[in-house]
């Protein structure tokens, strides 16, 4: 019998989720930079919302996806969150840097 996270201190699975909301935001700034770049990534889902549509959904599944990994992979861990905070700032950072569209008018 696996003891439960209450009893060993594991806290893995809430790094889990924080993790993947900053590989969810990247991956939205990366298809939103790639898309501007001319590269058809994302079609259109939704004709009315455009490439959004596309962008978005592909980015909510490479946030579900990831999240289901690392929770699987940390779930019965004690993590230190120093470092997990950090990777997740920077991306969620360059994440937004990616949807502003001044950053497009550099490339």
């Amino acid at each position: 019998m696996t003891p439960s996270a209450e009893t060993t201190g594991a806290n893995g699975a809430i790094w889990a989720a924080i993790m993947a909301s900053g590989v969810g935001s990247f991956a939205l700034g990366l298809v939103v930079i790639l898309s501007e770049l001319g590269l058809p990534l994302a079609p259109s889902l939704y004709p009315p919302a455009g490439g959004v549509s596309g962008r978005t959904t592909i980015a909510a599944l490479v946030w579900i996806i990831s999240w289901v990994v690392l929770h699987r992979r940390w779930r019965h861990q004690h993590i230190e969150g120093g470092r997990v905070t950090a990777i997740a700032v920077l991306l969620i950072l360059l994440g937004l840097l990616g949807v502003f569209p001044p950053t497009w008018g550099l490339l």
